[in-house]
């Protein structure tokens, strides 16, 4: 049976260990999962977050869920399956990545399903295995796909994490700056905070700085003047889902920043697999927007920083219309508008 480690996951054959990126950058723990619903909730309570690590992750947990009924009647274990898939379906709802995973997953099973059990389970392993060695793959791909739209010297702005803890690893957005610095250009970084969950904070600029790229971490409300200033050149973010027209669901707060790269002549690009787009949603309006905790806003950590009782509203995500997006970058190339033509065509 194989085996599989990166910086954000690792499969030993009988359970997925994963990094526990809640408690980055101040404590490196890792969380094992033994069965799906331990990987249910890993991807619910954000231990493992970012679309194509959360995908990774699903597979992973497709997978420990045929382990889970082994021995059972071929009916048992079937109805088990659809009962793990709809489980993990559950955890988050607006990465498609997620649901991409699980119905690769499901394909493969489906396709093998009058193989015996153990040659089964096998080839669900060797799949799961498979989509994780991709992503790699991809994101070094989309890495030197997007370098070329990095000049040498120029100021990089990002929101979230798009890094290789969002991804299996090297990552998206941040596998671009990458792909540049290893290119020998010389690149300043500026990561957002990313309120309420600190992405930005705790993951980009622990990442950037592992990297020994140059990086300044910013509050959110600080992009328009640090913009304003010229201290910005390109604008690089990840995306969740991506719809057929273009618009793109992305952390909460790329909206903001797309509009702010629009007023100041900057180029904002999205960086995401092919995996991450969705031909069937039509436009941004038809993707679902996760709502999240009150508490995410309410306390940082432990520590109460809002009146006890007070009434929040907290999207996970935003979606920024195909209109403010330069470019959207992938392993397969650069799409651009008209992105339901561009787009269209990177899956022919």
């Amino acid at each position: 049976m194989g085996k599989f480690k990166s910086i954000t996951l690792e499969w030993k054959e009988d359970r997925l260990i994963l990094i526990d990126q809640r408690k980055l950058p101040s404590v490196e723990k890792y969380v094992e999962c033994q069965t799906h619903e331990d990987v249910y909730h890993a991807i619910r309570d954000m231990v493992i977050r970012g679309a194509p690590a959360i995908g990774a992750s699903a597979a992973f947990g497709y997978l420990l869920g045929a382990k889970e009924v082994l021995a059972s009647s071929k009916e048992v274990f079937f109805d088990h399956m659809d009962l793990v898939k709809r489980r993990l379906s559950e955890s988050r709802p607006t990465a498609v990545n997620l649901f991409w995973a699980l119905n690769r997953m499901e394909k493969t099973l489906n396709t093998l399903r009058e193989l015996d059990r153990k040659r089964l389970v096998e080839s669900l392993e060797s799949e799961a295995l498979a989509i994780a060695e991709e992503d790699i793959e991809i994101n070094m791909t989309i890495g030197k796909n997007g370098a070329t739209v990095v000049r040498d010297g120029d100021g990089i702005l990002t929101h979230c994490n798009a890094g290789a803890l969002a991804t299996v690893d090297y990552g998206t957005a941040l596998g671009v700056m990458r792909a540049a610095v290893e290119q020998g250009k010389k690149i300043s970084v500026y990561a957002d905070e990313t309120r309420p969950y600190l992405q930005g904070a705790r993951l980009t600029a622990w990442e950037l700085m592992k990297s020994g790229i140059d990086v300044t971490l910013i509050c959110d409300n600080m992009a328009g003047w640090v913009m304003k200033k010229g201290l910005v050149d390109l604008v690089l973010v990840g995306a969740d889902r991506i719809a057929a027209n273009g618009d793109t669901a992305n952390k909460i707060g790329t909206y903001s920043v797309a509009i702010l790269a629009q007023k100041h002549g900057i180029p904002f690009y999205i960086v995401a697999p092919l995996s991450t787009v969705d031909l069937l949603t039509e436009s941004g309006d038809g993707i679902p927007i996760e709502e999240r905790s009150h508490l995410e806003i309410t306390k940082i950590g432990d520590y109460q920083i809002a009146p006890e009782g007070v009434k929040c509203f907290n999207p996970a995500f935003d979606i920024t219309p195909s209109s403010l997006i330069t470019g959207i970058i992938t392993e397969k190339g650069i799409a651009r508008a008209p992105y339901d033509v561009s787009l269209k065509k990177m899956f022919e």
